[in-house]
């Protein structure tokens, strides 16, 4: 969905994945210092948005999803997972209760195949799907923010800040008041350095919860009766990931930032070496310079200098080995 806020002064659209919102608004630094300082918002207008109400939501989704939320309170944020049965992620949820409905956003454009899914599954239980993405936008305040947000919205509250489901018509009024807007690509040079990793961007078809740091965060171990969680268990108890992700400092003095996929080698062995693995997310942020995710093998040594094709790179660990 296209957002109203691409005419506001400066927009620039976004491309691909966050195509129908604001890349930037002509100041991609600034637009990040606002971010970082706890003032202005993010237009997430172009995320799915679906619900359910009923009174089995929360005991029905628990059945489903990778956290516990049998017993989720009103109002506390939290995020899940749907696996295949093969444990591989194929959907992640943003979600909170408001006592009456769970609302979830999503990655944009999956909302049609996560609600599919979900209606499969209804059976006896009392619960009602709904895609609430034409009428609700998602707008982010971050960490920090005294904005008020209108009265009978629901709102997620992380660490990270507060994603608002704001009536879609509401949009430009909340932009209005509760300015200035901030693109997608300051909201993601946040992510990164947040080492959050991103459906679509740090996971791939083989994507299992271990590789990318989400155990404890959406997938709650102390549970079951989800499809998937056999892998999960396994590689918990028994096994080690495959992959792990990093966090990536790359040389500075490049022109261009590296593309999703750019294959990663170690630095010893040259831009002509092994791939022992890719960039997932690559951004500019305010201090940090040129930074990025990657998936890379399990055994790559955690102290190894890397190349991100011809660009050298240093390495944070974020999934231990």
């Amino acid at each position: 969905m296209k957002s109203p806020l691409l005419s506001l002064p400066g927009a620039v659209p976004a491309e691909g994945r966050d195509e129908g919102v604001a890349a930037h608004y002509g100041d991609l630094f600034r637009e990040q210092r606002a971010l970082a300082d706890g003032t202005g918002f993010v237009d997430l207008s172009h995320r799915g948005v679906v619900t359910v109400s009923g009174d089995d939501r929360l005991s029905w989704l628990h059945l489903l999803l990778t956290q516990h939320v049998s017993e989720l309170p009103p109002g506390r944020a939290t995020e899940a997972l749907i696996l295949s049965a093969n444990g591989h992620i194929e959907h992640a949820l943003y979600l909170v209760d408001d006592g009456e409905t769970v609302w979830a956003h999503v990655e944009p454009g999956t909302q049609g195949e996560l609600i599919a899914y979900l209606e499969s599954m209804k059976f006896f239980y009392r619960v009602e799907v709904a895609d609430r993405t034409d009428e609700t936008a998602v707008v982010h305040l971050p960490a920090g923010s005294v904005a008020e947000v209108p009265e009978g919205v629901a709102v997620r509250e992380t660490a990270y800040g507060r994603d608002v489901f704001l009536p879609r018509a509401g949009l430009e009024a909340f932009a209005a008041e509760h300015g200035p807007a901030a693109g997608i690509l300051a909201y993601e040079a946040l992510r990164v350095e947040g080492h959050r990793p991103r459906l679509g961007f740090e996971t791939d078809h083989r994507t299992i919860p271990h590789e990318i740091g989400l155990i404890g965060s959406a997938v709650h171990l102390q549970k079951g009766c989800y499809r998937g969680q056999e892998t999960v268990a396994r590689v918990q108890n028994l096994g080690k990931p495959p992959r792990r992700l990093v966090f990536l400092h790359l040389d500075g003095s490049e022109v261009l930032l590296p593309a999703p996929g750019t294959p990663v080698r170690l630095a010893a062995d040259g831009p002509e070496g092994r791939q022992l693995g890719f960039v997932t997310s690559a951004v500019r942020h305010h201090e940090l310079g040129p930074i990025a995710l990657a998936l890379v093998k399990r055994n790559v040594p955690v102290d190894a200098p890397l190349v991100v094709g011809t660009t050298a790179a240093a390495q944070e660990t974020v999934v231990e080995p």
